[in-house]
This record gives structure tokens, sequence and C-alpha cells, in this order.
């Protein structure tokens, strides 16, 4: 067990400006400690899923303008359990055991926070999903 923690810590990357301060709440130094690198380890995982969900959903995205494609983001995050689900559980599946206990006292708080986290990671790589970008 202690070698996978150790394994798992190991290979997320640094992100220097997540502060971790003694005032913080447990959600808040969770989410800087944990998920932040977690999702940005996670991001080529991230973008391969929701381009998958763009196609299986008839790639109604590219049909959008810039503006309703961020919405069409949220959307699927925030309303396709299925696929909210699978999106927890490419973030859930690098916890560590400690870690996951640590989620499951407040998992709900817990999981909005890596919703919105992977929304914003989305939109802000919107460029990626064009297609123009993905035949290359």
């Amino acid at each position: 067990m202690h070698d996978r923690s150790h394994s798992l810590k190991q290979i997320r990357p640094e992100i220097t400006s997540a502060r971790i301060h003694s005032n913080m709440s447990p959600d808040e130094r969770f989410q800087n400690e944990t998920l932040r690198p977690i999702i940005k380890f996670q991001n080529d995982l991230l973008l391969a899923s929701f381009q998958n969900y763009i196609v299986k959903t008839k790639n109604t995205f590219y049909e959008l303008r810039l503006e309703k494609r961020m919405d069409y983001i949220a959307n699927a995050l925030q309303k396709d359990i299925k696929y909210r689900n699978s999106v927890k559980g490419i973030i859930m599946g690098q916890f560590t055991v400690e870690e996951y206990t640590n989620y499951i006292q407040n998992s709900s708080a817990l999981n909005k926070r890596i919703i919105n986290m992977v929304i914003k990671r989305l939109q802000d790589q919107i460029q990626y999903f064009e297609k123009e970008a993905l035949v290359q």
C-alpha cells in the first residue's frame, strides 16, 4: 500500500502557485495539495475523454459558437451524470488510500470542486477541440 501511495505522489506535477496555509479549510487544502496536481497530471486523458464525449454526442459541439461551446463543456460535466462520474473516476483513481479517506468525509463539496476545476481546465484549452487541431 505504501509503495502505491509513494508512487502516485511521485508522478504528480508540482504546482508552485498552489498555496498551503495553516488557516485554510480542509477542502481548500485538499484541492491544492491533491486535486490540482492530479487534474494537471490527468490533463491529456481529460482532453481525450471530452473529445470522445463530443464524438458520442454526434459532434454537435462543432455547430456552436465559442460562447455556446463553453456552456456545452459546463453542461456536459454538470448535467450528464454518466460523463460526470467518468471524469470523477479519472481523478479519484489517482488518490492514495489516505486521500480517498479524506475525500469521502466531504465528497459532495469536493466533487463540486473537481467538476468546476475540470470545466475550467477544458474551457481554458478549448482550442484543442478545433477540428483543424485534431487532424494534425
